[in-house]
């Protein structure tokens, strides 16, 4: 399910936390979505009973990458990753970081790939406040969205 308003988010933290499952959250561009994305975020859906992932809008995605990213609409991106069986929610944010979204969500669980620490995860200190954790998860080498671009650029 994509969640498109804070409403909707409040309402469905409302209902799990009703129900008493586990949320899990991470968030990422996810712009050209490859085998490291998918083992992340399978890997982060073991953590709890639910994953719901924040997606980066164009203009963040822009401010952060750069003028020629993204090369795959935030819609495009939302529907690819709601798609996945890990992936039970999808919530696009328009700010550099997930913070908004973190507070309003409050997970059990935050979790970010290996290229973060404990200290420069976004959210970790509202998420650990609340009751919850952070984790970390190895990311596979060579995967990433900028190298495939990279590539397909040399062919």
């Amino acid at each position: 399910m994509i969640v498109t308003t804070k409403e909707e988010l409040v309402a469905l933290r409302d209902d799990l936390r009703g129900q008493g499952r586990r949320v899990v959250f991470t968030n990422g561009c996810f712009d050209i979505l490859h085998a490291g994305h998918v083992m992340y975020l399978e890997a982060a859906r073991e953590f709890g009973d639910v994953l719901v992932v924040g997606l980066n809008s164009d203009d963040s995605v822009r401010r952060l990458k750069g003028p020629e990213r993204p090369i795959n609409t935030a819609d495009d991106r939302a529907r690819v990753l709601a798609a996945l069986r890990c992936v039970d929610h999808v919530v696009e944010f328009t700010d550099d970081t997930p913070l908004d979204v973190i507070t309003l969500l409050l997970p059990d669980v935050l979790v970010k790939g290996g290229d973060y620490t404990r200290h420069t995860v976004i959210g970790a200190d509202v998420v650990e406040e609340h009751g919850g954790r952070v984790e970390i998860i190895p990311l596979l080498k060579g995967r990433s969205t900028t190298s495939i671009i990279t590539r397909a650029r040399t062919v």
